[in-house]
């Protein structure tokens, strides 16, 4: 599937702090979304993850970064 993120499979959130989201619909029904996300780190590092809203999507990305955080 072609989107506007990924060009031959690859993210195309290139520059560090920056992130791009996706709203996708699961068949026909407006309810059944899902959000594709990346965000690319300063460290040059990419996060990735689909969730049901783009607010879940960054949530989950503030909790990695809290881990990267403490594992540094």
């Amino acid at each position: 599937m072609a989107t506007r993120m990924t060009a031959n499979g690859v993210s195309t959130t290139t520059t560090p702090g920056t992130e791009q989201y996706e709203v996708f619909y699961i068949g026909f029904h407006p309810r059944r979304k899902r959000c594709q996300y990346d965000y690319r780190h300063t460290d040059g590092e990419l996060f990735s993850c689909v969730a049901p809203t783009l607010t879940e999507c960054r949530r989950k990305r503030d909790e990695w970064l809290s881990k990267k955080a403490t594992h540094n």
